[in-house]
């Protein structure tokens, strides 16, 4: 076990001491795959009929865990992270950090609970919580190519708030409005951030390759995007829907080509994100379907949140964990047994069902269990990485 847990550690003594509360990603990233691996299990129970129902019932209490608690919490901490080195101003640590990890705490557990206004409140006071914690160095130094994520975490709140003023019926629109408006603003921050670090790990991370950003296709991808998040807020449905996701989805594949994955397949730490990032295109091109008709829609959302978001996710956590704790970027065996379980959750909730329709609740359970194993893995794996002090004696 000793060996399991240890992450190329050298022969030298690493500093000792409790570091979980030095810097954003750390109790995020080990809250968020905790919670990915006891959660999706719950969902799939409820989901099979073995389990009842909590206060947000059925499916659009495991769309908001999975958008609100799980990708939320990845989300604050490597904005946190990177938002100091934007910034060059300190983030939240200490007992602020822990106050905002015990805010998203309170949220995951009240929503299982009758209380609903507190848990309405808890859940859209923590992403409004992230964003002035953000705001705050971000506004001092002047970072305004970043300011747009503080808006971002702003928009996460009002669609958690959507969600649940209409469970209480208090507005006259479905609560699936705020889950799409939400999946559309993480499409966003998942094209924003890749575009910002995929290329760049890749040229740095693979001898010879040429990653390349098209400053077109770039305005084109994510132009897409913003209008795909315009179109759902409005409402828009059936053929015009379905040409604008099309027109995106060509736009990120373009993108995705440009940066030459075909070259990072002996590389396990660059290669997850480009197969993660294959994922949006996919997630357009099925939403497109979708919306003329001639698919679930589920199948398009699970190409996002489990491709493209599980992807990322799992990529980016064990990326920045190890270089933001002196640890050398190189996957070894455990966390490639991460990224393969997760990428195959996706393959069989996606691919598997459109393939086999008959085996959609197999599909689902399957996905469910390869998902637990690969974050649950993370959480084991990456404790004492988390909870330790950098193993260069550095800060955070």
């Amino acid at each position: 076990m000793t060996h399991l847990l240890r992450i190329d550690e050298p022969a030298r003594v690493a500093p000792s001491g409790f570091a979980l509360l030095a810097l954003g990603f750390r109790p995020f990233y080990l809250l968020a795959s905790v919670f990915a691996a006891l959660s999706v299990p719950l969902w799939a129970l409820q989901f099979s009929g073995l389990l009842g129902q909590p206060y947000l019932a059925g499916p659009i209490w495991h769309a908001h865990e999975m958008l609100f608690g799980f990708t939320l919490a990845v989300i604050v901490g490597f904005l946190f992270t990177a938002g100091r080195n934007w910034a060059n101003l300190p983030t939240p640590t200490g007992w602020k950090l822990a106050a905002l990890a015990a805010l998203w705490v309170a949220a995951r557990v009240l929503v299982l609970t009758p209380y609903a206004l507190t848990a309405a409140v808890t859940n859209v006071a923590f992403p409004l919580a992230a964003a002035i914690a953000l705001a705050v160095p971000f506004v001092k130094a002047r970072s305004r190519r970043n300011y747009f994520f503080i808006g971002l975490l702003a928009l996460l709140a009002l669609a958690a708030g959507c969600v649940h003023l209409a469970q209480f019926g208090v507005v006259a629109v479905p609560g699936w409005i705020g889950i799409q408006v939400a999946l559309d603003v993480v499409l966003f921050i998942l094209a924003v951030v890749g575009g910002r670090v995929i290329p760049m790990f890749t040229n740095n991370g693979v001898p010879g390759a040429a990653a390349a950003r098209n400053a077109w296709v770039e305005k084109a991808a994510l132009g897409g995007v913003l209008a795909l998040l315009a179109a759902d807020a409005l409402g828009l449905q059936g053929v015009p829907l379905a040409v604008l996701t099309l027109a995106a989805g060509a736009a990120h594949a373009w993108r995705w080509a440009l940066w030459q994955p075909w070259r990072t397949l002996r590389v396990p730490i660059v290669w997850v994100l480009h197969l993660a990032y294959l994922w949006v295109p996919v997630h357009l091109l099925l939403r497109a379907l979708a919306a003329a008709g001639w698919l679930m829609p589920s199948l398009a959302t699970h190409a996002l949140t489990v491709g493209a978001v599980g992807g990322l996710v799992i990529g980016m956590m064990t990326r920045t964990a190890r270089g933001h704790t002196g640890r050398p970027l190189k996957a070894d065996r455990y966390e490639v047994a991460c990224y393969l379980l997760v990428a195959s959750a996706a393959a069989v909730r996606v691919i598997l069902p459109l393939i086999a329709p008959a085996l959609f609740v197999h599909a689902t359970l399957a996905s469910a269990l390869l998902w637990s194993a690969g974050f649950g893995l993370y959480a084991v794996r990456y404790w004492p990485v988390l909870s330790r002090p950098r193993l260069d004696g550095r800060p955070g």
